[in-house]
């Protein structure tokens, strides 16, 4: 089962940053600047963490990551956007 996240990151140094915004896109679908949403397995969240923790320097810089609850659940609609809101893509099976 797949959980949707909020992944919120603060990144001091301008490379970390940019290396964090890549890494996020293979995890998720960006909503603003540093916020992602994403749905991740278990196992996937857990390779995340891992992800963040190689690149950021964590006496400087920090991620909040906001389990939301199931995907096709609550998670799915457990927020709001105001404004001029991306459309975040949904996810569903892909048969190769």
């Amino acid at each position: 089962m797949r959980n949707r996240f909020l992944v919120c990151y603060d990144v001091s140094d301008p490379k970390r940053l940019a290396r964090t915004y890549k890494k996020m896109n293979g995890f998720g679908e960006p909503a603003q600047y540093s916020v992602f949403i994403c749905d991740l397995s278990p196992k996937e969240r857990v390779l995340l963490e891992e992800a963040l923790t190689e690149i950021l320097n964590l006496k400087e810089d920090r991620a909040l990551i906001v389990d939301m609850g199931p995907s096709e659940g609550r998670g799915g609609e457990s927020y709001a956007v105001l404004g001029n809101a991306r459309e975040l893509p949904r996810r569903t099976a892909v048969i190769v």
